[in-house]
């Protein structure tokens, strides 16, 4: 969902090491303090794929013919419909120009998988059960609920000090910081699957899953500097771990190492890290290729039941975008959606208030057989 060491949108720096459930009447939209989400300011400009969408008057679903994907060079995502542009006249990755960001990025993934092929080799069940432990508080209460539900699309409120206790977790979750992840994962919503898109898998299926993250200049090409955000930039505890961000992980590792020695580094920050790391970057790219749309969004996202029990119901992806401000995204009681259940338990103890959930109308709105 964003990048690791921070957003692309930053600009380039020397690399370093108890109410009641609120329906909603009114159709959602974003509307972030201090946010600005028009298409024509500090933005390159932009022109959606002219044989990707054929919207009808009524109906926004997305239809691309394989003839028409010929015609315009495009190629099929095996095995799905989706439909990939060719790319040409394009220098190779080792040959295009790469900032210290982008090698911080890549040295940061490649560190983090090659400490966990050492796995095997330092196999306690104390480590993995460290590692157990922090995939459910790093992955679910700081990644989905916090960066994601809480922070992103503000889909309930927290009180303050436990809103700051789940972004830290998240921040150990290695992919960023709470401001850049937010500002990456808006953006995705405001261009969805197209040109504008940081992870859009008209680029390609490795390039929407992880490939993005290690090219700053062609995501800050897409979406100019980074203006959404204006309600965290404006907190300064996510200004603090914006500016200390990669001490934190660093100091988990030193504690790890203090309380089991190298197994729970291997096993606490290697092993859980990748599996975070590929499990959200699923969300990115599995579930804008394979799976099945309940909703008229207009875009590639899919419900993927996979990657929603492995991404505490994240992959309900299409519809996430149906209702971007849902709260749930499991709308249907047999969708696994662990996110939502803890949501749920914060809201019956009083600690999580204004949970956002659509209404029967919108859903109406947003059916497929309204086409």
């Amino acid at each position: 969902m964003a990048s690791l060491l921070t957003s692309p949108l930053t600009k380039h720096k020397p690399f370093c090491l108890s109410s009641s459930t609120r329906i909603l009447t009114t159709s959602p939209s974003l509307n972030f303090t201090r946010v600005s989400f028009t298409h024509s300011q500090k933005l390159a400009p932009f022109k959606l794929p002219s044989l990707l969408s054929a919207f009808s008057e009524k109906g926004r679903k997305r239809d691309i013919t394989a003839s028409a994907a010929e015609s315009a060079d495009y190629r099929r995502i095996m095995p799905s419909d989706v439909m990939m542009k060719k790319k040409k006249d394009e220098n190779p990755w080792w040959e295009r120009e790469w900032s210290p960001m982008d090698f911080g990025a890549v040295a940061v993934v490649l560190s983090m998988h090659v400490l966990s092929l050492l796995a095997p080799f330092h196999f306690n069940w104390r480590a993995v059960s460290v590692a157990f432990g922090l995939y459910i508080v790093t992955g679910l209460l700081g990644v989905t609920l916090s960066f994601h539900r809480n922070l992103s699309h503000k889909s309930f409120k927290l009180p303050k000090w436990l809103e700051y206790l789940f972004a830290y977790f998240g921040a150990q979750a290695l992919q960023g910081n709470p401001i850049d992840w937010v500002s990456t994962h808006r953006y995705h919503h405001q261009f969805c699957d197209s040109d504008r898109d940081p992870h859009s898998p008209l680029d390609g299926f490795w390039f929407s899953h992880m490939n993005w993250m290690f090219d700053a200049n062609t995501i800050t090409q897409r979406v100019g500097e980074r203006n959404n955000v204006g309600d965290l930039e404006k907190q300064p505890f996510y200004q603090f771990l914006r500016s200390t961000y990669i001490w934190h992980p660093l100091a988990l590792a030193v504690a790890l190492h203090a309380l089991g020695g190298f197994p729970f580094v291997v096993w606490g920050m290697g092993v859980r890290i990748v599996w975070v790391y590929h499990i959200t970057w699923l969300v990115n790219s599995a579930c804008h290729v394979w799976g099945e749309q309940a909703w008229n969004t207009g875009d590639l996202s899919k419900n993927n039941w996979m990657v929603a029990a492995l991404a505490f119901g994240e992959g309900w992806h299409n519809n996430h975008h149906a209702f971007e401000f849902s709260a749930r995204h499991g709308l249907e009681w047999w969708q696994l959606d662990m996110t939502w259940y803890v949501v749920r338990f914060l809201q019956a103890i009083g600690l999580a208030t204004d949970v956002k959930l659509p209404s029967e109308a919108q859903k109406q709105r947003m059916t497929l057989t309204n086409d």
